[in-house]
């Protein structure tokens, strides 16, 4: 399939590792340009170093302001054609083992840079009348993931502001859609087997070993499965698809709307 992403201009956010760095290469094979943002400069640098004619690099934490400010400068008056929108995720805990200030700053980590990063580039897609916005949840808003009750709450609230706002904007060429990706062979699970070896007093490869028995394939998904999917919501052919939730969890999810 043609996905038309020929010369189209992305932001990609968590660009160097994980599902953001999928994408990111995904979007980059398919002859896009892309502004890449990750806090590691030395792997934005290798990432452009490859790609000179097709990559732009901001480097920051883009939950912050002035990181925020730096990607908008950086697009200047440009077409955006998509963003991907993806950050890492609060700490593992259990409900009991959180604090205020967990459930404050995962408010700034989950939701708050969320709602103010597609307040900014909302304008501009508005003017256009054309643009893809695609997030990056868990398929903890399906499902909750033991141990995570700070997304398994809050990332909830990333769905239903987007979802309010596709149907606000749908007749105006704007799509919004998330991806709720379920178990992947990504450093944040490698930080989940951690936590749960530490909990059981198992290794990690045994944690491992039961993630991988939720799924009903028996085996962690790679972030190209996802950026495949990712990669087809950021193009002009997805045009009729907005406001979804989508798992990508190899079965994990039981309910019937999964």
């Amino acid at each position: 399939m043609e996905l038309q992403l020929k010369e189209k201009l992305f932001i990609v956010t968590g660009a160097t590792s994980g599902f953001g760095r999928a994408v990111a290469m995904s979007l980059i094979h398919e002859g896009a340009h892309v502004i890449l943002n990750a806090r590691g400069a030395e792997k934005l640098e290798a990432i452009q170093a490859a790609y000179p004619d097709q990559v732009e690099t901001v480097v920051g934490d883009v939950t912050t302001d002035a990181t925020m400010s730096e990607i908008t400068r950086t697009l200047g008056l440009r077409r955006i054609d998509g963003i991907l929108i993806n950050a890492g995720g609060p700490p593992a805990k259990s409900f009991v083992a959180t604090e205020m200030d967990d459930w404050d700053d995962s408010y700034e980590r989950i939701l708050r840079w969320k709602v103010k990063f597609t307040k900014i580039l909302l304008e501009r897609f508005i003017e256009q009348q054309y643009g893809r916005i695609v997030y990056i949840e868990s398929v903890s808003v399906k499902q909750p993931v033991e141990n995570l009750v700070l997304s398994n709450s809050l990332r909830l609230a990333v769905v239903g502001f987007v979802k309010t706002l596709s149907q606000e904007i749908a007749d105006q060429g704007i799509t919004l859609n998330i991806l709720a990706p379920g178990y992947h062979a990504t450093p944040a699970m490698e930080r989940l087997f951690a936590h749960k070896s530490m909990l059981l007093g198992i290794t990690p490869e045994e944690a491992r070993l039961q993630y991988e028995s939720e799924t009903k394939m028996s085996k962690l998904g790679k972030p190209e499965d996802l950026a495949s999917l990712a990669t087809w919501l950021l193009s002009p052919v997805s045009s009729f698809i907005t406001g979804q939730t989508i798992s990508v969890d190899g079965g994990l999810v039981k309910g019937t709307m999964g």
